[in-house]
């Protein structure tokens, strides 16, 4: 039996709490409630990746949906809480979702981790009053499972929100980030600044015009603020990165993806009339706030999806510059290679100003935030803005930092110091690895599982045909593999990969102009594949081979040398395997011939529960399912 007792009635009056006369004071209480049942809600695609946490609370007579904020999901991963725990709500707010009060709890205080459930509560029947036909009670517990995303549904109206004010009355009530919506007009957020760009220009044949944003950050979330022309030069001198700020009177829209890194489905427009006001009250207004990623767990996560990730630098090249092929500019270029205690390593490649200002020389510790996941092949700047590339030496993952990302340099937080307590005292010395389950040079190809092609399809649609490159996606199998030259001697200086010439005891890069005492040998795999429909000849490199015999090219080498019974066992097990392919189609000219070549961008081992979640997607929402 708990030895707590419960905010009798709290539920009651949160769902009326429109007809409350003293609303305020009911949103700063902080109500002791017991924790019914938790259900994961996945994420809702786009940018939004993190899965949220659907609460049913109960004051021990009525029960209300809740949703936890993104911050506190920790506590149902980590089993702070379970079923029947109890807790103090210290920070809330409500939303009205499809006409019904959802309560997003920003701050708990656990009481007990879990328990037996108190009394026998039931469902709010209606708010005060209302008339007609009361809203269908929704019975606690696993089955709960409308999918809903409370910043993210659409209403008829406005939804009503309250949250606790911040400085008794003297100042409008503040609203979280996370309950802005374009259906709610009057709102007060207070949010740090976390990134502020530079001010950019852009011109068109509609005209011309300059914009920069910030990226907002408050206890429950962050959110992305854009102001155009008139609105930089009221607003650019006046944001300072780091400081904290009651803004209001902006508009809310739903965020283009396309320009953005930050996790909310909304973003703010700056206008004329929006008023920002310094808040020298920031006790509660929390820093950056990170969600890192081991370099060696880069490869779990999902293409086109953000991530952080913190790494000492381990080396520092010079500051080069490349031409760039859509603006014909020169653009600076810096790379530096970072490493963390999974024992694996990334190459961070700076671009434009960030390569230009870079100074660290005594390998500091480096936390990236809002990385975007995918390939990247460091050429083209869409509207001139300055990337970061971040790509795993040797494999096929990529992380690109726009202008809105940020890198920080020896935070003070505690991950960045045991990185370097951990480094000065021996990481230094270790060898570093990469991952080799993918393709890094695959120029922004993805493996589509909607949009597979069979072999069949591929030729009689002419993939390859036209004078442009084609990309596809496919599943086949492993029918046969080329055992001669399927490997050769290669460069071993970082980037170049270039075959090399043997020169009596020395081995020659023309590109690098250098001579090295051995090679490494590089894939360089021709395959027979098929499916159902027909066969079609792959090329795969590097990390193709890597991927399909488990073992590099120079182990791969050294067997054939040393055992060809061995080599040939070793193409044996690669035969009849399945993996998913993203590839490109070209036209290739040979002794005067023209040919399509189908190179291998991306390789995946067959994932089995990915593919069953995709059919069963397939049966649940797709329309000829229906």
């Amino acid at each position: 039996m708990s030895h707590h007792e419960l905010t009798a009635g709290i539920c009651l009056r949160l769902s009326n709490s429109e007809n409350e006369a003293d609303s305020e004071e009911l949103f700063n209480s902080q109500p002791t409630l017991q924790l019914l049942s938790f259900k994961k809600v996945p994420p809702t695609g786009g940018n939004n990746t993190v899965d949220r946490y659907r609460v049913i609370v109960s004051d021990g007579e009525y029960f209300l949906q809740s949703m936890l904020a993104t911050q506190l999901n920790h506590l149902v991963e980590e089993e702070v809480v379970a079923k029947g725990a109890i807790a103090v709500v210290e920070k809330f707010t409500c939303n009205m979702v499809q006409g019904k009060r959802l309560l997003i709890i920003l701050a708990l205080r656990v009481l007990e981790k879990g328990g037996e459930k108190i009394g026998n509560p039931g469902p709010v029947q209606g708010r005060a009053g209302e008339t007609g036909t009361p809203t269908p009670a929704i019975t606690p517990g696993p089955s709960t499972s409308t999918n809903v995303t409370p910043a993210a549904a659409p209403a008829p109206k406005p939804p009503v929100q309250k949250t606790q004010a911040s400085r008794a009355g003297r100042a409008p009530t503040v609203y979280p980030i996370e309950s802005l919506s374009p259906y709610h007009n009057h709102w007060t957020i207070r949010a740090r600044v976390t990134q502020k760009s530079d001010i950019r220009t852009w011109s068109n044949p509609r005209g011309e015009g300059k914009l920069f944003n910030i990226t907002l950050m408050d206890e429950s979330g962050e959110i992305r603020a854009t102001g155009f022309n008139a609105t930089v030069d009221e607003f650019y001198d006046r944001i300072q990165e780091g400081k904290v700020y009651l803004i209001s009177k902006a508009k809310v829209n739903l965020a283009k993806k396309k320009f953005s890194n930050v996790n909310n489905e909304y973003e703010l427009y700056l206008e004329r009339n929006t008023e920002i006001e310094e808040c020298l009250d920031v006790t509660d207004v929390p820093a950056v706030k990170f969600n890192f990623v081991e370099i060696n767990k880069l490869e779990e996560i999902a293409p086109d999806t953000n991530c952080d990730i913190i790494g000492v630098v381990k080396d520092v090249g010079d500051l080069t510059t490349i031409t760039s092929k859509a603006s014909n500019k020169e653009i600076p270029k810096r790379e530096l290679n970072v490493v963390d205690r999974s024992g694996f390593s990334v190459r961070v490649t700076l671009w434009g100003k960030q390569a230009e200002q870079y100074q660290a020389t005594d390998q500091p510790v480096i936390a990236f935030k809002g990385a975007k996941v995918g390939t990247f092949n460091g050429q083209c700047f869409p509207n001139g803005f300055e990337r970061i590339r971040i790509e795993n030496l040797d494999s096929g993952r990529s992380l690109s930092m726009s202008s809105s990302s940020t890198m920080h340099i020896n935070p003070d937080i505690q991950e960045a110091h045991l990185l370097r307590g951990w480094f000065d005292s021996g990481g230094a010395e270790e060898s570093f690895k990469a991952h080799t389950s993918t393709m890094p040079t695959g120029g922004g190809v993805t493996f589509d599982r909607a949009e597979i092609r069979n072999l069949n399809e591929v030729k009689s649609f002419d993939f390859g045909m036209s004078d442009k490159v084609e990309t596809f996606s496919s599943r086949a199998t492993i029918m046969h593999i080329k055992s001669d030259n399927i490997a050769y001697p290669a460069c071993p200086t970082a980037n170049c990969g270039k075959k090399v010439l043997q020169m009596a005891e020395s081995w020659r890069c023309e590109k690098c102009d250098k001579s090295y005492e051995k090679p490494e040998h590089r894939f360089n795999v021709g395959m027979a594949v098929s499916d159902y429909s027909g066969q079609a000849w792959f090329q795969g490199f590097n990390e193709v081979g890597q991927v399909i015999f488990g073992m590099s090219a120079d182990e791969l080498i050294d067997i054939k040398e040393r055992d060809d019974a061995h080599f040939n066992q070793v193409l044996d097990r690669a035969i009849g395997t399945t993996y998913n392919f993203a590839c490109r189609a070209s036209q290739q000219s040979y002794n005067d011939q023209t040919r399509v070549r189908y190179a291998i961008s991306r390789i995946h081992p067959l994932n089995y529960r990915e593919e069953a979640k995709y059919i069963v997607n397939l049966l649940t929402h797709s329309d000829w399912a229906r």
